[in-house]
């Protein structure tokens, strides 16, 4: 659940001219956002592929406040 600050800053977000832009940049360029997680780990694969395997660590990530 969204608290009433989280609430405001994502309108506040979506009211912002900046930001509206970058999402009608994004769709211009034909990037379309309704691909599923398969789709989206296929595409990983396809650049590992092409650059080579990614790089990763094996230390503790920290992170802060998580909402997904």
């Amino acid at each position: 659940m969204l608290s009433n600050e989280e609430k405001k800053e994502m309108l506040f977000d979506a009211h912002n001219p900046a930001r509206k832009e970058m999402f009608a940049k994004a769709r211009r360029a034909g990037v379309n956002s309704l691909h599923s997680p398969d789709e989206y780990i296929k595409f990983l694969r396809g650049i590992q592929k092409v650059f080579g395997p990614f790089k990763y660590g094996r230390g503790k990530s920290t992170t802060g406040k998580n909402l997904i």
